[in-house]
């Protein structure tokens, strides 16, 4: 049965693919002896993966993911479109060297269809007066991404109002990492102080109130802006709630959350009895939060349509490797601030949420429609980046790209590491039951992942995407900021 963004469509049903597109979808659609015949078994159907949230050969992860790994890991788990960071460095005053680099870094290297988003770390004049323009037009890359934290990173209130601006005005998405950098410093030279540095205290320096101090201010500042911004990885029910409490009033505010928000608690973040060291595995930020009413909070999110989208936002480094997550084990001393942050999970994401469907549970305790799956996996990413048209959907003129998944009583799985395709030697999931798991990943009408075969693709087959503008789907501009008259923003702009 195949699964939109709106409905579960008819059992029976066929698609029709031709030269890499959706050509139609009917019954008993007309084949000849050369017809390639794909049979779900009466299983579900579903868009290709987009996961638009993936970092992939950064230079601030030397163990991470490559292209070639990190792609391998999306198709074999139902992702077909990433969307990666190119990140530009402090130093960097042009975007053009920063994009021919990671150009060189992904061709003829992935698996599946891909594209980039700019981290901005120093937005001068002439890069968003300039450059910005041009890149959206000629190379496709509607969106940026920024930072409230990080010392090497981060941005003042005042760049991310000219950014806001900037990308308002040429129809891309601004993405925006949302945490108390002034919160958060003076907590870890406390903790440091007091000599509190084992990976768990990583979680208590970045504490809940630092995510959601900063959620309300990034949507203060978009509210002045009247432009767009989607908040990523959210792991607060109370900066959610604001984000939520926005929409209300018709804000363009989107919202992204992690499998790893949904389903861990900071306890993974103490490690193992005899290896407390090992919760390194489990550092990210945000980080794993402590009580049980935070992942439930997430969970009606998901359900009531607060979230926009859903991705991995998979930025892992080696645990056992120099250069990975031991860097934090100084002389044999844990320092949890020099723990590089984040979690693989690029080919789990799509099983862990399938997982808690109808498909696989029974519907009064499913936590997800198969439609509200579809639309935060697939198709409101691809709506939100530019690629509507050609991604995210099952409909003809779209790309073939889709997700076989096993028929019923079939599929299902415990994660293990050495199931995984990434070149990463842990997961976070670890011992995780999924009800599910792609049986096929098509990309543009081939067999890239056949469960019974293993990765069946060519590394090369992936395409660079170049990108439209991205959509408004919640709220809308046009707005006036709480407290300020119409047509009020005239005088200073």
């Amino acid at each position: 049965m195949q699964v939109t963004a709106s409905e579960v469509l008819p059992e029976g049903l066929e698609i029709g693919v031709k030269d890499g597109k959706i050509s139609c979808i009917g019954i008993s659609l007309p084949s000849s002896a050369s017809t390639k015949i794909v049979d779900a078994e009466g299983a579900y159907i579903t868009p290709g993966g987009v996961d638009s949230h993936v970092h992939l050969a950064q230079k601030n992860a030397p163990t991470g993911d490559g292209w070639e790994t990190g792609s391998r890991s999306a198709v074999a788990g139902g992702t077909t479109t990433i969307i990666a960071f190119a990140s530009q460095q402090r130093e960097d005053t042009s975007l053009y060297p920063v994009l021919k680099d990671y150009h060189a870094k992904a061709k003829n290297q992935s698996y599946c269809d891909y594209g980039f988003h700019f981290i901005l770390t120093n937005p001068t004049q002439n890069i968003l007066d300039q450059e910005l323009p041009v890149l959206a037009k000629e190379e496709g890359i509607t969106s940026v991404k920024l930072y409230m934290t990080y010392e090497a990173m981060k941005l003042n209130d005042r760049e991310i109002l000219h950014i806001l601006f900037t990308c308002k005005a040429l129809g891309m998405t601004t993405m925006i990492h949302a945490e108390s950098h002034d919160m958060i410093s003076l907590i870890i030279e406390g903790l440091e102080r007091n000599k509190h540095t084992e990976p768990y205290f990583h979680a208590v320096a970045r504490p809940r109130i630092a995510e959601d101090e900063a959620s309300y201010r990034a949507i203060s500042l978009a509210e002045l802006a009247d432009a767009p911004m989607l908040i990523v990885h959210m792991s607060s029910e109370v900066a959610v709630q604001h984000v939520r409490d926005a929409q209300t009033r018709l804000l363009p505010i989107h919202a992204e959350t992690c499998p790893h928000y949904l389903f861990l608690l900071s306890e993974k973040i103490k490690g193992e009895p005899h290896d407390h060291f090992s919760g390194a595995k489990h550092v990210c930020s945000p980080p794993l939060r402590h009580d049980p009413k935070d992942l439930e909070g997430l969970w009606q999110s998901i359900a009531n349509g607060t979230f926009t989208t859903f991705s991995s936002d998979h930025a892992p480094s080696k645990y056992d490797a120099v250069g990975g997550k031991r860097l934090g084990l100084m002389d044999g001393i844990p320092r949890f601030s020099k723990i590089p942050n984040g979690l693989p999970g690029v080919e789990t994401r799509m099983p862990l949420l399938f997982s808690q469907t109808p498909a696989c549970l029974p519907v009064e305790k499913a936590r997800l429609s198969l439609p509200r799956f579809v639309q935060l996996t697939a198709t409101n990413p691809a709506k939100l980046y530019g690629l509507d048209g050609m991604k995210g959907s099952i409909a003809p003129g779209y790309d073939a790209d889709l997700v076989v998944w096993h028929s019923a009583g079939r599929g299902a799985r415990t994660i293990t590491q050495n199931l995984l395709h990434h070149d990463i030697d842990y997961t976070p999931f670890e011992g995780i039951h999924v009800g599910n798991w792609p049986r096929y990943t098509i990309i543009r009408g081939n067999i890239v992942w056949d469960q019974g075969e293993g990765v069946v693709g060519e590394m090369q087959y992936g395409q660079y995407l170049k990108r439209g503008r991205g959509q408004v789907l919640t709220g809308k501009t046009g707005g006036v900021a709480r407290g300020m008259l119409e047509g009020e923003r005239k005088y200073w702009l």
